[in-house]
C-alpha cells in the first residue's frame, strides 16, 4: 500500500502542486488538508486528532501554511500540530520552529542570543517607549524600518521617517505591537539575498532586485542566480541553527562595508522565484529530506 501523507495548507498554489508532484514521484500520495478542518477529539480515553481523509494519525505531515485568524483560531491550529507531534507524527517543519520564526521578535532574539549578525531591533507596545527609541535613533542617525510582527512577502514593511506620525496601535500591519529595525543600506543597488537551507545545508541562493528597498518576489523583486560566498553560507547556516529548523528561506542584506546581516528567517518559505533561477528541483529536495527523516 502506498504511503499517504497530509500537506497542511489552505491554498495549494504553485508550491503545493510542486510538492504533490515530488511526493508522487517518490511513490507517496500527498493530500492537501486545511488545519481548520481538523478536529481535536478528546471524547475517548485516548486523545486523537481527526484529519479529513485519514483514518488514523499519519506517520508524518508537511506544513505548507498556517492561516492567520483570531488568537484562539491560531492557537487551535498550532495545537493540532502540537498534538499530532505528541501522538508521534513527524511535523515538517517542526511546529516549535514555525512558532519561533513566524514571530519576528523571537527570531531576532534567537539570532542575537546566538551571535548571528542581524540589524538592531526594538519591540514594544508602548507609544511612549517607541517615541524615546525614535528620538535616540534620530540622534544616532539611524533610519528605522517598521514591520508587522507576524507577516510575510514584504507586506507592511516600510521606512518610518523621523518626523511622520507613529501608526495607531490597531492600524493594519501594526496590530498593537511595534517592531522596529535599523535600516541597512545595501552595498550596491537596491537588493538583498534569499538563501535556502535544507537539512543543515545551503542548497540554493539568489539575489533579489526591487524598485524600492523591499525586494521580495511577491512585491515584484527580480531574481538573479547567485553562488553564495563562504561568509554568506556560514551566516545562513548559523541562522538556521539558531532557530533550530529543518528547512528555511533566509533573507540576508549586505551593508556598504561588505558585512552581511540576517533580516528574517522564513519557516514556510516560497521558492517559485528561486526555482526560476535554479536548475534542480527544490520541491524534490524538500521531499527527499522530509522522507529521509522517516527512514524512506
Amino acid at each position: 500500500m502506498r504511503l499517504k501523507l497530509p500537506i497542511f495548507t489552505d491554498e495549494a498554489g504553485w508550491q503545493g502542486s510542486q510538492l504533490k508532484q515530488a511526493f508522487a514521484r517518490r511513490g507517496v500520495d500527498a493530500l492537501f488538508v486545511s488545519l481548520q478542518d481538523c478536529v481535536i477529539d478528546l471524547s475517548k480515553p485516548n486523545p486523537c486528532v481527526v484529519i479529513p481523509g485519514f483514518e488514523c494519525a499519519p506517520p508524518a505531515a508537511f506544513v505548507r501554511g498556517v492561516a492567520g485568524g483570531t488568537l484562539p483560531q491560531v492557537i487551535t491550529r498550532l495545537n493540532v500540530l502540537h498534538m499530532l507531534s505528541g501522538l508521534g507524527t513527524l511535523i515538517y517543519n517542526d511546529v516549535r520552529a514555525i512558532e519561533r520564526t513566524v514571530d519576528k521578535a523571537m527570531t531576532s532574539f534567537l539570532l542575537r542570543r546566538y551571535d548571528v549578525a542581524t540589524p538592531a531591533t526594538w519591540v514594544c507596545e508602548s507609544r511612549a517607549q517607541i517615541a524615546l527609541i525614535r528620538e535616540q535613533a534620530l540622534q544616532n542617525k539611524i533610519q528605522l524600518v517598521i514591520k508587522p510582527l507576524f507577516g510575510s512577502q514584504g507586506q507592511g514593511v516600510r521606512k518610518l521617517l523621523a518626523h511622520e506620525p507613529l501608526p495607531v496601535p490597531m492600524q493594519q500591519y501594526v496590530d498593537g505591537v511595534y517592531y522596529l529595525q535599523q535600516y541597512i543600506e545595501s552595498a550596491r543597488t537596491s537588493h538583498d539575498y534569499r538563501v535556502f537551507v535544507i537539512g543543515g545545508k545551503v542548497i540554493a541562493a539568489m539575489r533579489r532586485h526591487g524598485d524600492g528597498f523591499v525586494n521580495n518576489v511577491a512585491a515584484g523583486g527580480r531574481c538573479e542566480f547567485l553562488v553564495p560566498d563562504e561568509p554568506m553560507v556560514a551566516l545562513a547556516l548559523a541562522a538556521a541553527k539558531a532557530v533550530d529548523i529543518d528547512y528555511c528561506g533566509i533573507d540576508i542584506i549586505q551593508a556598504a562595508d561588505g558585512a552581511y546581516s540576517v533580516l528574517e528567517v522564513n519557516s514556510i518559505p516560497a521558492w517559485r522565484g528561486l526555482q526560476s533561477v535554479t536548475e534542480f528541483n527544490i520541491a524534490e529536495m524538500l521531499v527527499d529530506d522530509f522522507l529521509s527523516k522517516l527512514g524512506k
